[in-house]
């Protein structure tokens, strides 16, 4: 049977590679953590050795367990997008860290950009907002900081994390897919080319971008030695955008959140752009036989972070899965909110130096209301979501989740609660990997296009809300004010 697909989830704190059936089944998979690397306040870097090794660990597992590269029709590769990485064109070696999604490094340059008023020209072209969160400020900054980038002449390469393993897979190939060229602000979403003016702003040389593809097709296959026998390539597509197509979000106002490092959400506007008059990004949800399909994203930067940092950082839960159980232990908050800004707030604030606080402590506040305060900023910020795209236009009418955190069936229903709709969680929920496999899976010609490739995703369990308004309203009051508490020391402090 050649029917298994391969997928290499590279995320950001870990990268894992899953076998998958035809049919959608999973049938194994291997992980490994991914060191952490912050050496100074607002840096995040990763080892892209690092990366490549235990990605290609993952998967030679995988294609072990399935009997062979034989036995395996094609891979599909989803990744932690912005997160940028710069090689070697000859060798396939990293010049230097990668520079990771949530690094802040470049929020004054974005500053300086806004200030000039450039920002108008990099949404209307790109559909994103001048922030350090992508990729184009942080290479011109690299570019800038690190000689041996540019020493590296005409050998140097730079790419988004799946760009780079397919290169290293492939022995040289370099594109990168339209759902990841489309978190750049450097791609012109319109068009789907690289944007010569925007590269300029940025500082940053167009010929050591990648060709930019489709997200599903035959692109290349591996090269000898990488597994046992060669394997097509035929799926890719940044994280979120791969939790999309794996929600089946394929209805114009269908839409997902995936709560992992951070939390996304995503909804599909079709195969028009629709812009945002309120902060929300307007971005590439995929791209398949040169057709272009939108969404508009709204991205929280800490989500299951916040857990890790108070298991890791504080000790206040020994894993994640403990915090279900202290939130039901407390009838309440007890007062206390937890706004998450540890790399600054995403949308629809967009404030990159802001810092996060926990607000409302009393000597009545326990571990328990502070872990449940944590969880409760989840359903907080989605509902700030909820409101910038209903006032532009595209509120939801049920909201798919996904990602590590809703196994955590409390948090689940707190946001049905506190977002008053439905809430669909599937029985598969890693469907970031399973997008990537559907995407894999169409490009290999198992099915004749996405919406065929939906029956690989499984029902689940709707949560529906049980909270009266009083109550909803009286909790939404205090986030804002702890919000409202952040924005007011930012400004302070400038």
């Amino acid at each position: 049977m050649t029917e298994k697909i391969l997928v290499i989830d590279e995320g950001t704190t870990s990268t894992r590679a899953m076998l998958f059936a035809a049919d959608g089944q999973e049938l194994g998979s291997a992980q490994h953590a991914l060191t952490q690397n912050y050496p100074e306040p607002g840096r995040v870097e990763h080892d892209a050795s690092e990366i490549w090794e235990y990605s290609l660990a993952a998967a030679r597992a995988m294609v072990e367990k399935a009997g062979g590269g034989a036995n395996i029709a094609s891979i599909g590769i989803t990744n932690q997008r912005e997160t940028i990485i710069f090689w070697n064109r000859q060798t396939g070696e990293p010049l230097c860290p990668a520079i990771v999604w949530q690094d802040r490094r470049t929020a004054s340059i974005c500053d300086n950009l806004k200030t000039e008023g450039h920002e108008a020209v990099v949404q209307q072209r790109t559909g994103l907002l001048l922030d350090p969160y992508f990729s184009g400020s942080k290479i011109g900054w690299a570019l800038e900081h690190w000689p041996q980038l540019r020493e590296a002449g005409d050998n140097l390469a730079v790419g988004t994390v799946e760009s780079y393993l397919v290169f290293r897979l492939t022995g040289g190939l370099h594109i990168t897919d339209a759902s990841n060229a489309a978190r750049t602000a450097l791609m012109d979403i319109d068009n789907g080319r690289w944007d010569a003016e925007l590269c300029a702003l940025f500082g940053v040389p167009m010929g050591i971008l990648p060709e930019i593809t489709d997200c599903s097709g035959r692109f290349a296959e591996t090269a000898e030695g990488i597994f046992d026998a060669p394997i097509a390539i035929c799926g890719m597509a940044g994280d979120q955008q791969a939790a999309t197509i794996g929600q089946a979000c394929f209805e114009e106002g269908d839409t997902k959140a995936t709560y992992g490092t951070g939390a996304f959400v995503l909804s599909y506007t079709g195969v028009k752009r629709r812009h945002s008059a309120h902060r929300i990004l307007s971005t590439i949800g995929w791209q398949i036989d040169g057709e272009r399909h939108y969404a508009l994203e709204g991205s929280v930067f800490v989500a299951g972070s916040l857990m890790q940092w108070l298991r890791d950082q504080l000790g206040m839960i020994v894993s994640a899965g403990e915090s279900e159980a202290l939130a039901q232990s407390v009838a309440d908050n007890a007062g206390v909110y937890i706004v998450p800004a540890l790399s600054g707030l995403g949308a629809p604030y967009w404030q990159a130096d802001a810092r996060a606080a926990i607000s409302g402590l009393s000597f009545s506040a326990t571990k328990a209301h502070i872990v449940r305060a944590a969880l409760e900023a989840m359903s907080y910020q989605t509902a700030d979501l909820k409101s910038a795209f209903a006032a532009d236009g595209a509120d939801w009418k049920r909201l798919r989740i996904d990602g590590g955190m809703v196994a955590n069936s409390w948090m689940s229903q707190d946001l049905a609660d506190i977002l008053a709709i439905e809430v669909d969680r599937p029985q598969f929920v890693e469907t970031t990997a399973l997008g990537a496999a559907m995407l894999a899976a169409l490009g290999a010609g198992l099915y004749p296009d996405l919406g065929s490739a939906a029956q690989m995703r499984t029902g689940g369990q709707v949560f529906t809300p049980a909270m009266d308004d009083a109550s909803r309203n009286a909790r939404m009051a205090g986030w804002r004010s702890a919000v409202a508490s952040v924005l007011t020391s930012k400004q302070g402090a400038g």
